[in-house]
């Protein structure tokens, strides 16, 4: 089964390396080199310089003469180079002819430049998010997701992503165990728990520059611990509750009280990350009252509780939560 990589120059060198290295390793397991072979297609060069500064020498370009492709994957430029006019052209003539195809990172940017998303679910890297927001606003992008599936459509957000979605893939080719094995070898999970936003900037795009509303976000960030009613803070900068709420959501495209929910939830994962803070303590110093309630905001945002938050993120961790992370992830026992 060959498994197409198409890499621009400036690739993200793990979007090829992470599911070249999932599906070399089902193809070992399986005991037969055959079932998967992998192959980097170039954008024209012979070689191609990914980050890292790694260089891969391609199999093919997009000028050679086709080849029957089962899966044909795009990898990310994160360098954001000029669309090649050329391998638009090659995506549009090359994805009617695969069983299925997909992007890792901002490989979905040329899918959607071939017009090859038209009504389907995407994501992308939660950097990256916002401007395939603004370029292609028609497309359905589900920007917290780790890969998405959409019939024979699949992509992921970025970077070790592509390993979850190739694993996905093993999983759909040779069953549950097969994935299973590969995921143990490779010390991972086989479905990682939790989205994109456990891992993404606090409170990244979510600040307005518009003076009334960003004095607004000043006194909310500046006073978590304290209640914080709507009718106060629009009296504050000297607007009427109904004109605030709908200013704020025309500048964010979030309610003033969802603001509120994500900027405890951000000051709580710093506190999480960078202190051994009891949790209550925690919790009443950034508003949410008390543990409980922390927690419930946590898995509604991130999808992940505070304790599972700490385990991972803490930049100090005690010995011996370094003890329990550091063991064989039992939860690959599981697989969910």
């Amino acid at each position: 089964m060959r498994i197409g990589i198409l890499s621009p120059p400036g690739v993200q060198s793990l979007d090829i390396v992470g599911p070249a290295e999932v599906f070399g390793e089902a193809a070992r397991r399986l005991g037969d080199p055959s079932k998967y072979d992998v192959q980097v297609i170039s954008t024209g060069a012979p070689s191609i310089g990914g980050t890292g500064h790694l260089r891969f020498i391609a199999d093919r370009t997009i000028f050679d003469r086709d080849e029957v492709i089962d899966t044909l994957l795009v990898a990310g430029d994160p360098s954001f180079q000029a669309i090649d006019p050329h391998v638009i052209a090659w995506l549009r003539r090359r994805v009617p002819t695969v069983r299925r195809y997909g992007s890792i990172c901002t490989g979905v940017f040329l899918l959607a430049a071939a017009e090859l998303l038209k009504e389907r679910k995407v994501t992308t890297h939660w950097e990256c998010a916002p401007k395939f927001k603004k370029e292609y606003p028609d497309i359905d992008l589900e920007p917290d997701a780790i890969f998405v599936r959409d019939g024979n459509l699949i992509t992921a957000a970025g970077v070790t992503a592509g390993i979850d979605l190739a694993l996905s893939l093993v999983e759909e080719d040779y069953g549950r165990d097969v994935a299973l094995i590969v995921a143990r070898y490779m010390v991972m999970f086989m479905k990682r728990p939790g989205g994109q936003s456990q891992f993404s900037t606090h409170l990244a795009g979510q600040m307005s520059e518009t003076t009334l509303i960003e004095k607004a976000q000043s006194y909310i960030l500046e006073n978590l611990a304290k209640p914080l009613p709507i009718e106060f803070i629009a009296s504050n900068v000297g607007m009427s509750v109904r004109n605030f709420g709908r200013v704020f959501r025309h500048e964010l495209g979030i309610t003033p009280v969802e603001f509120i929910a994500a900027a405890r939830t951000d000051a709580a994962r710093l506190l999480l990350e960078d202190t051994q803070q009891p949790l209550q303590r925690i919790a009443r110093q950034c508003g949410f009252g008390d543990v409980n309630a922390m927690r419930r905001a946590f898995m509604k945002t991130i999808a992940v509780s505070p304790n599972e938050y700490r385990l991972r993120f803490q930049t100090t961790k005690p010995a011996a939560a370094r003890r329990q992370i550091s063991k064989f992830p039992e939860s690959l026992d599981v697989g969910e």
